[in-house]
C-alpha cells in the first residue's frame, strides 16, 4: 500500500458478491438512515479512494493511491486535498463518514463488490451532490447494476485489447480542467478499452483514443473512441477514464495532471461544463413554413444565408422555383434559364419570413445533362459590417440581362445594393456593381458563390471553375478540346488553374464606400506581375486552384479563411490518370494555390493531357512547381507551388493516401491505400464548409451553444450518410500548411440528419445570440419543395456545473 495515504478497513464488513434483486424501496430508506449533507463534504475537502476488487487487487493500486495523494498535497493551496484510502465498502452505509467526501474516487478492479444497501449508499451520495471519479478498471465494477453502468457510461468489450500499447489520445475539450494542460495530440502508452455501447453523445467526451494509433481488435469503436469523458448525473457529478491501466500511468505527469482536474471538478474546487457534446441538450427547429404551391413566398431554391446583428436572418434563392413551374431550355428563346433570385428574410421577433427582393437572373433550366442544367443565379450573400446603419447588402449573381445567346456567355457579378429601411425591401434602383467578369454558361457547371469579411473590411468571394465535370471521366478538369465558338468548357486550366482569370479562385477585395474596390496587400497577385511579358495575372485572387467553393467563412478572431469546395466524379483512383474525386476543406492562413487541376488533397497529383489527343496521358504533374501548358491558358505557364489541404474525402473514405515512389507520385491503388481522416467517408459528396464558432462570455443569450466549440470548425456535406457533418479542432501550427485536424467531434444528432430533419446542408452560420442557422437544400433539384426551409439549432443544457454558490472554497477557487 502507498505510503502515507491514510488506509484502512473503515469500519470492517466483506466485498458482496452476485446481485439478489433490489428492493425498490431501498434508496429511500438507505438514504434517509445515512442522511447525507447535500453537497457533502467541506471546504476542508477530501477524496475517499475506494479500492476494492471481487479478485486479485489490481497493480495499479498502489500506484494510483500515491499518484493521488501527491496531487492532494501538491499545487496551489486552493486545490489541495486531503486524501483517504479503504477497501472497505461498508463506507457507503455510514453517512457520518461518506458525509465528509467532496467526491469518491473507484480505483477498483472488476466485479461485484458492494451489496445492494451499499450501492443505494453510493447512489444516496450522488443524489445528494457528490463527486464520482472512476479509473480504468471501475467500467468493469457492479457489472450487474443498471445505476452504475450509467455512473461510468460505458462497460467494457470482453475482448478488449489487454497489451500495453502507445496510442494519440485526441483531446478535443480545451477548457474543462481535466484536460486543458494537455497537448492537442497526447501520445502515451497504456491498456486500451473497447466498448460494448459508444457513450458518446450520452456523455460529455474530453479526450478520445486514436485507433489509427494502435491495435484495437475486433471490438474496436472506430474513430468516435472516447477515453474520458463527464457529466452531471444523478444529481452528482460523474467523471470516467479509461487510462490508467497500468502502474506506470500514474508517474506521467500529463496522467496526473489529467486526473487532477477530474478532480477539481468531482470535488467542486472548480466549474466545468459537462454537458457541451451530450445529443439531448440540443434542439433543432424547423423555422419556415413550406412554400405555397408554386411560389417561392417563405424561401427560394436555397443556396445561402447570413445572419444580421439585429438577430434577422437573410436567405437566398438561386433562382429555381417549385417543379410545377415550367423552365425554358431553348437557346433561341430570349427567356432562356430566366429565373428569380430572392431574397427573403426570417425575423425571430415576429418568427415570420419575408420576401424581400427578387433579382432576375439567369440560373433556372432545371435539371437535365451538363448541356441543359445550370448552377449560374443568385449564389452568395454578404451584408455590410456597418449595415445597421448603411443598409448595403453584396449579392454575387448572374444578371440574365447580362447573357449572350450566341456566345453562350454571360457576366456574373458581385454588386452592392441597399436595403429601403422604411420599407424593408431591396432598392434595385441602388445597385452598384464592384467587380465583374465573363463565365461561359454552354455548359454546367460549378459556380461557387460564398463570400465572407474579414475584420479588416476586406471581402472575400468564391467563385468556382466554370469548367463541365465530363469529359475527363470524372479525375482532373483538364480536357482541352471541348468548347463552344472558341471558348474551352471542360478545362480547369483555363479557369482554375489560370493566374490571369477570376474563376476558380477566392478573391479578396476592400470595398470602397463609393462602390468601388481597392487591392489590399497579400494577395497572391497584384496584377502587375512582368513575369512572362507581363499583363498574365488578376490582382484579386487571394487563393487559386478551388473547384466548386460554394461556402467560406472566415475566422473572426484569427482571420484565417476557411473554405470547401466539391471535386470531381471519379469513383475510384486510377493509376493511369490519378486520385478518385476528392471534395476538400482547407484552412487557409496566406495567399497560395490549392491545386485544382494539377494536384487534390495533401499534394497528389493528377496526369497531364493535351492536343492533339487528350485520351493520351502525359507527364504526372509536379505539386511543388506545376506548370500550365494548356492551349487555353493566357496566364502565367510557372505557377506558385501547391499547397496542401486540410481535409479531402472519397468514397474510398476520409484522408485517402498512398505510398508514393520516387518522384512523389502515389501508387492510387485501393488495397495499399491509408485513411488519415477515418471520421468521414463519401460516395455521393458536395462540401458544405461551415463556420468557426466563437464563445461570447458577456452575452446573456439562453440560446448559446457552449464555450466548448468556441475556436472549432464546422465542416459539413450536402448529404448525410457517412459524409462530414462535424466540428474540428486545428492545430494553429500546422493550419494553413496542410495539417491535418487533431480532432473531430460528430454533429450528426445535434444537426439532425435524416428525411425529416436538415438531410440537405445547404449553409449553416452562427447568429450573434450564438445559435446555429442552417439551411436544408430540400430534396430535388434545381428546385424548392416542401423539405427547402430554414432551421435554428439552440443549446439548452445550461451553464457549468457546480453552481458558483456550491463551489468549495470560494474565494479561492474564483
Amino acid at each position: 500500500m502507498a505510503v502515507g495515504a491514510l488506509t484502512a478497513s473503515l469500519l470492517g464488513g466483506n466485498t458482496a458478491s452476485a446481485r439478489p434483486d433490489i428492493d425498490p424501496g431501498l434508496k429511500e430508506r438507505v438514504a434517509t438512515t445515512l442522511s447525507l449533507p447535500s453537497p457533502p463534504g467541506q471546504d476542508d475537502v477530501r477524496v475517499l479512494v475506494f479500492h476494492a476488487s471481487a479478485g486479485e487487487e489490481p497493480p495499479t493500486v498502489d500506484a494510483g493511491i500515491a499518484a493521488i495523494e501527491k496531487i492532494g498535497l501538491s499545487g496551489p493551496a486552493g486545490g489541495r486535498f486531503e486524501t483517504v484510502a479503504t477497501d472497505d465498502p461498508a463506507v457507503f452505509t455510514n453517512g457520518r463518514k461518506l458525509g465528509t467526501f467532496n467526491a469518491v474516487v473507484f480505483l477498483t478492479g472488476g466485479g461485484d463488490v458492494l451489496d445492494p444497501e451499499q450501492e443505494a449508499g453510493l447512489e444516496a451520495y450522488m443524489e445528494a451532490g457528490g463527486g464520482f471519479l472512476g479509473i480504468h478498471d471501475a467500467a468493469r465494477t457492479e457489472p450487474y447494476s443498471d445505476w452504475f453502468t450509467g455512473l461510468v457510461g460505458a462497460r467494457p468489450a470482453a475482448d478488449s485489447p489487454t497489451a500495453v500499447q502507445r496510442a494519440t489520445v485526441e483531446v478535443g475539450d480545451r477548457l474543462h480542467p481535466a484536460t486543458r494542460n494537455l497537448p492537442p495530440e497526447w501520445k502515451r502508452p497504456d491498456t486500451w478499452l473497447n466498448w460494448k455501447d459508444n457513450p458518446s453523445g450520452d456523455v460529455h467526451t474530453v479526450a478520445r483514443v486514436r485507433e489509427l494509433t494502435y491495435s484495437p481488435g475486433e471490438s474496436a469503436n472506430g474513430w468516435d473512441h472516447p477515453v474520458s469523458w463527464c457529466r452531471d448525473y444523478d444529481g452528482g457529478r460523474s467523471f470516467y477514464t479509461a487510462m490508467g491501466g497500468t502502474a506506470a500511468s500514474f508517474a506521467e505527469t500529463d496522467f496526473r495532471d489529467h486526473l487532477r482536474g477530474a478532480l477539481a471538478w468531482t470535488t467542486r474546487l472548480s466549474q466545468a461544463d459537462c454537458k457541451a457534446t451530450i445529443d439531448s441538450h440540443y434542439t433543432a427547429e424547423r423555422l419556415t413554413q413550406p412554400n405555397q404551391p408554386g411560389e417561392n413566398d417563405q424561401i427560394g431554391e436555397p443556396h445561402g444565408l447570413v445572419t444580421a446583428d439585429d438577430g434577422r436572418v437573410f436567405s437566398i434563392g438561386r433562382g429555381g422555383t417549385d417543379s410545377s413551374v415550367p423552365v425554358v431550355t431553348d437557346w433561341n428563346d430570349p427567356d432562356i434559364g430566366r429565373g428569380r433570385g430572392e431574397i427573403h428574410v426570417y425575423d425571430p421577433a415576429t418568427k415570420k419570413s419575408t420576401l424581400v427582393g427578387a433579382l432576375d437572373v439567369f440560373g433556372n433550366k432545371g435539371g437535365g445533362d451538363e448541356l441543359v442544367k445550370v448552377e449560374e443565379g443568385l449564389l452568395g450573400i454578404e451584408l455590410d459590417p456597418d449595415f445597421a446603419t448603411n443598409g448595403w447588402m453584396y449579392l454575387h449573381y448572374t444578371p440574365h440581362s447580362r447573357i449572350n445567346r450566341d456566345t453562350h456567355m454571360a457576366m456574373r457579378q458581385v454588386s452592392r445594393f441597399t436595403l429601403d429601411r422604411a420599407t424593408d425591401e431591396l432598392d434595385l434602383s441602388s445597385e452598384k456593381v464592384l467587380l465583374d467578369w465573363p463565365v461561359q454558361i454552354h455548359s454546367c457547371c460549378h459556380a461557387g458563390g460564398g463570400m465572407a469579411w474579414d475584420s479588416e473590411g476586406n471581402l472575400y468571394i468564391a467563385t468556382g471553375d466554370n469548367n463541365s465535370s465530363q469529359f475527363s471521366d470524372g479525375y482532373s478538369g483538364n480536357n482541352p478540346e471541348p468548347n463552344f465558338r472558341g471558348v474551352s468548357f471542360s478545362d480547369a486550366r483555363r479557369t482554375a488553374g489560370n493566374t490571369n482569370n477570376l474563376n476558380g479562385k477566392i478573391l479578396r477585395i476592400h470595398p470602397e464606400d463609393d462602390g468601388t474596390y481597392s487591392l489590399p496587400k497579400g494577395n497572391l497577385f497584384t496584377g502587375e506581375e512582368p513575369d512572362e511579358g507581363g499583363g498574365k495575372t488578376r490582382g484579386e485572387i487571394y487563393v487559386m486552384g478551388v473547384r466548386n467553393p460554394a461556402r467560406i467563412s472566415v475566422d473572426p478572431a484569427t482571420d484565417t479563411l476557411y473554405a470547401g469546395w466539391v471535386g470531381p466524379d471519379a469513383g475510384e483512383p486510377s493509376t493511369t490518370w490519378g486520385p478518385a474525386k476528392y471534395d476538400t476543406f482547407a484552412a487557409i492562413t496566406q495567399a497560395g494555390n490549392q491545386g485544382w487541376p494539377y494536384c487534390m488533397g495533401n499534394k497528389q497529383p493528377y496526369r497531364d493531357r493535351n492536343l492533339p489527343d487528350p485520351t493520351t496521358p502525359l507527364g504526372w504533374y509536379d505539386c511543388d512547381a506545376p506548370k500550365n501548358e494548356s492551349p487555353n491558358n493566357d496566364g502565367l505557364v510557372e505557377l506558385p507551388p501547391v499547397t496542401g489541404n486540410t481535409i479531402w474525402y472519397s468514397p474510398q473514405g476520409g484522408g485517402v493516401d498512398y505510398p508514393r515512389d520516387e518522384n512523389g507520385v502515389p501508387s492510387y491503388k485501393t488495397d495499399e491505400q491509408t485513411e488519415l481522416l477515418p471520421w468521414l467517408k463519401g460516395g455521393g459528396q458536395a462540401t458544405m464548409n461551415g463556420p468557426v464558432y466563437r464563445y461570447d462570455a458577456d452575452s446573456d443569450s439562453a440560446a448559446k451553444w457552449p464555450a466548448y466549440w468556441d475556436g472549432k470548425w464546422f465542416v459539413g456535406d450536402f448529404y448525410d450518410d457517412t459524409q462530414p457533418r462535424h466540428a474540428v479542432l486545428t492545430d494553429p501550427k500546422t493550419a494553413g500548411k496542410g495539417g491535418l485536424p487533431v480532432h473531430a467531434e460528430s454533429l450528426r444528432r445535434i444537426v439532425p440528419v435524416g428525411e425529416d430533419g436538415i438531410r440537405n446542408l445547404m449553409d449553416w452560420k452562427f447568429a450573434p445570440d450564438g445559435s446555429l442557422y442552417v439551411q436544408d437544400y430540400g430534396r430535388g433539384f434545381f428546385t424548392s419543395d416542401s423539405k427547402s426551409a430554414l432551421w435554428r439549432v439552440t443549446y439548452t443544457g445550461g451553464g457549468p456545473t457546480p453552481a458558483a454558490a456550491e463551489l468549495a472554497r470560494k474565494a479561492e477557487a474564483q
